[in-house]
């Protein structure tokens, strides 16, 4: 049995989390609900995963415009809110915590998707394909975002916070990575604007920091995490610069720092572990590491990553959806159900809610 801080109870914004073991966003494509709404088998599948130290949930739209994929819930209408109340219930049934993440996805949409244009910080279109019903499509030039439809969009994010809790969340994360549209106000190849939310870094960092405070605001600031990927190239982000992604992120890390947000949650992409470093040694409160594993699913060697305190809570994408189980199985080392990709997006139970526990595949 590996002990380990990992397998200790940590403080979260005013919750007793039962380890440091994070279950990591992953968008599923599952709810065939009413109006993207989720489903009982989404219930289950969050409520198997419950011994999490937390649940961060898939990415779930503010508002239909900020619809990216398929299938993807939303947290903007009351049958939503009602169907993700027996989600949350369904978890805190289990003794577990979860947050509800805020995922706009700005200009890598489709009209295929939501019958709207995108939208985006500049009329910069994406490279790339984005995956609909009708099966891929390139990505369209999104509607350049004016000033006050970007006020309208952070107060978007802020009814959505009002909603999840209302829905019986313990918070919300902000998706500020990936490529999405906080990620684009960030990158210089996206946001090319030359008013106050963009040109240099302290104006590029405006609308994440805005959006964050507004949230904090409508909450409370310990109900409130935010996600970010520096150097990520997901959803053709740019961000090769060093100095430029260096000075970026120092200033967005000592923005957020100042509004005591519950956590800060990074996705870590190979070949920045020095700048993840400085910044976890900037940030004062919780830090979550999802960190980079060389194209391999985070594992238990990287455990140490909490021993050593790069992190403070260590999130698990592919190993927590194949293993609802982890942190029993992380505890003595395995063994591990495999994740099966083919799964991942879209379907029913298969590959979703009927991967073993230890306890089923014993017997």
């Amino acid at each position: 049995m590996m002990m380990s801080k990992a397998f200790e109870p940590y403080q979260l914004g005013g919750r007793l989390l039962a380890n440091r073991l994070v279950m990591a966003p992953m968008t599923r494509s599952r709810a065939y609900g009413p109006g993207q709404s989720p489903t009982s088998l989404m219930a289950d599948y969050y409520a198997q995963r419950a011994s999490a130290g937390l649940i961060v949930t898939e990415g779930v739209q503010p508002s239909r415009v900020g619809q990216g994929y398929p299938d993807t819930p939303g947290i903007h209408t009351a049958e939503q809110i009602a169907a993700w109340r027996t989600v949350t219930d369904a978890v805190h049934a289990r003794g577990g915590v979860i947050y509800l993440q805020i995922m706009h996805t700005g200009r890598v949409g489709h009209p295929a998707l939501m019958g709207l244009q995108p939208v985006g910080p500049s009329a910069i279109r994406a490279t790339g394909q984005v995956y609909t019903h009708e099966g891929p499509q390139d990505f369209v030039t999104p509607h350049e975002l004016t000033d006050a439809e970007i006020r309208a969009t952070i107060d978007d994010f802020a009814t959505a916070a009002r909603n999840a809790v209302e829905a019986g969340f313990d918070g919300v994360e902000l998706h500020g990575a990936n490529g999405y549209l906080i990620s684009q106000f960030l990158a210089p190849n996206s946001n090319q604007r030359n008013d106050a939310w963009g040109g240099s870094p302290e104006r590029r960092i405006r609308f994440a920091v805005e959006t964050a405070k507004a949230v904090a605001e409508a909450i409370g600031a310990d109900k409130v995490g935010f996600r970010m990927s520096p150097g990520n190239p997901f959803n053709d982000i740019d961000e090769s610069d060093a100095t430029d992604l260096e000075t970026t992120y120092t200033a967005l890390v000592d923005a957020l720092a100042s509004l005591n947000l519950a956590y800060l949650h990074q996705l870590e992409v190979d070949g920045v572990r020095d700048l993840t470093l400085r910044l976890r040694k900037t940030w004062p409160g919780t830090y979550i590491l999802n960190p980079a594993s060389g194209g391999q699913p985070t594992g238990p060697t990287e455990l140490e990553l909490v021993e050593n305190d790069t992190a403070d809570l260590l999130a698990y994408g592919a190993l927590f959806l194949a293993n609802p189980d982890l942190p029993a199985r992380l505890a003595q080392g395995g063994p591990f159900n495999t994740p099966d990709p083919s799964t991942f997006y879209g379907g029913d139970g298969k590959g979703f809610t009927d991967y073993p526990t230890l306890e089923e595949a014993r017997a």
